[in-house]
């Protein structure tokens, strides 16, 4: 059943709100800091996040064109130069004015781009040692909008285990249980790696590193 979309948008502005007060006041130094997303500190991060707001479509367009059609290494690339050319001081600014910005991935709505915020917002506070960051009514919302092709994207390998929330009323899968707080289990659909402390049941190694 579909969300009500001004449920979603309030969710989505919360997140992009939250995200903002956390950065404004993140030391200099933590930046730099690598996150779960493989290759980027915290700054490519947060540029990647609001990078639908600095770009137009068809500047989005032209960028995917000089990446040869490849849209996961258009937004590397931009991430990465925005990061550079960008103060942490304009980045935040940019997600802090834009708590409200209509923007929705291709095909995927706006539970589409509160998936987008809360994960991503996941990638920078895990790392940080800030845990329970996004509210369990906003993961809630997100687990509930995921689909079988949504989990494919990221082409995890759910075979013979049951992720089982322990946080939530929340499982996904069938097989041998591995538990934990549905954030993380969130993270492990989207094939972010996890210490290996925050799941627990046979099979969540291949979630997690030691």
């Amino acid at each position: 059943m579909a969300l009500p979309e001004t449920e979603v948008r309030e969710a989505i502005a919360e997140q992009r709100r939250d995200l903002a007060g956390l950065l404004e006041k993140l030391p200099a130094s933590s930046w730099d800091t690598p996150t779960l997303c493989e290759g980027w500190r915290v700054r490519e991060v947060v540029a990647h996040v609001t990078m639908p707001f600095r770009y137009s479509l068809p500047r989005v367009m032209l960028e995917v064109l000089r990446s040869r059609g490849r849209f996961n290494r258009m937004a590397d690339r931009c991430a990465r130069r925005d990061a550079v050319a960008l103060s942490s001081g304009d980045l935040t600014a940019s997600l802090r004015d834009n708590v409200d910005h209509p923007w929705k991935p291709p095909g995927g709505g706006f539970e589409g781009a509160l998936s987008h915020d809360v994960i991503h917002g996941l990638d920078i506070t895990v790392p940080l040692g800030i845990d329970r960051f996004v509210t369990q009514e906003r993961i809630a919302l997100v687990l509930q909008g995921l689909s079988p092709k949504n989990v494919a994207f990221f082409g995890v390998d759910l075979q013979g285990v049951q992720l089982r929330a322990d946080d939530l009323d929340w499982t996904f899968g069938s097989g041998t249980p591995v538990t934990g707080h549905a954030q993380d289990l969130l993270l492990a659909l989207c094939g972010r790696t996890l210490s290996a402390d925050r799941l627990q049941g046979v099979g969540s190694e291949r979630f997690t590193r030691t």
